[in-house]
């Protein structure tokens, strides 16, 4: 047999012989938990290898684009942690909550954000456990020695103060009950957005307003309002915050595989750095 015709086949018995190699799939890479709980094997399953898109309304501090066009923001921070847990990657599309919410609808988009819970959506969306508390708090100035020393809103108003709202906002039934009430609702005075307040709040045209707690102390500290405009200390909790999940594009295994690392996370001590981070 010819010498070169043995040499030639050795080299490619030889060569089937080797195992195929490839770069580490990212998406395999999980984020390390403090923490009892763990997926299991079923869950990590339906979880493995995932891709989700996350559509985000520009809404700070909860979801934004900050510099270098970086997605940013205490909602984005806890699901990125949750989703990383499970070992799935996320991509992010920015638009209108009502264009959103219709792409969750068709399953272009499969995640949304910090929404409220209904029977409507419950038709085409499943709900993530809740993950935050949705908080109001009442703000004054800073100089206002007579106004920090009210314990409750009924005071607040049974005293003549005005106090500034966003229209459309649901700020609870306590709040419901005074708005309804012709003799206390004439104290609220409503704007169409929460820096008209600051503005107004600032020129005397009210005596406090009311806004969630993380995206007034948002404002502050982008306006460097801090030593001017402060929380009096009264707070509304409204409700619960959930993910929500185009039941188009999302399975009950990777939702229940979601929840079980949203516990991990919440029991973790990132849950509260990230909530700390945001708080003023």
């Amino acid at each position: 047999m010819n010498p070169l015709f043995l040499i030639v086949l050795l080299f490619f018995v030889v060569s089937a012989c080797k195992p195929n190699s490839s770069p580490q799939d990212p998406a395999s890479t999980k984020v390390a938990v403090d923490t009892k709980e763990t997926l299991t094997n079923q869950e990590k399953q339906a979880a493995n290898n995932c891709q989700f898109v996350l559509g985000f309304d520009a809404w700070e501090p909860y979801q934004y684009v900050d510099v270098g066009d970086r997605v940013a923001g205490l909602d984005i921070e806890l699901v990125a942690a949750v989703i990383a847990g499970m070992g799935c990657q996320l991509t992010y599309q920015q638009g209108t909550w009502v264009d959103l919410l219709a792409s969750l609808k068709k399953g272009e988009v499969d995640i949304l954000l910090g929404a409220s819970k209904t029977e409507a959506r419950e038709q085409f969306a499943y709900f993530s456990d809740a993950y935050r508390m949705e908080e109001f708090s009442l703000y004054i100035r800073k100089d206002d020695n007579t106004h920090s020393d009210y314990q409750t809103l009924s005071e607040f108003v049974d005293n003549g103060s005005r106090i500034g709202i966003v229209e459309d906002y649901v700020y609870g039934p306590e709040i419901t009950a005074l708005l309804d009430d012709p003799d206390t609702s004439q104290f609220f005075v409503s704007a169409i957005m929460g820096e008209i307040n600051v503005a107004r709040l600032l020129d005397s045209d009210i005596d406090g307003y009311l806004e969630d707690s993380f995206v007034g102390a948002s404002i502050l500290r982008r306006k460097a309002l801090s030593n001017l405009i402060v929380a009096q200390g009264i707070t509304i909790q409204t409700g619960n915050a959930y993910v929500m999940f185009s039941q188009k594009s999302v399975t009950p295994k990777q939702l229940a595989a979601f929840n079980v690392q949203l516990k991990n996370v919440k029991n973790a001590t990132i849950y509260q750095d990230i909530l700390e981070k945001y708080s003023y």
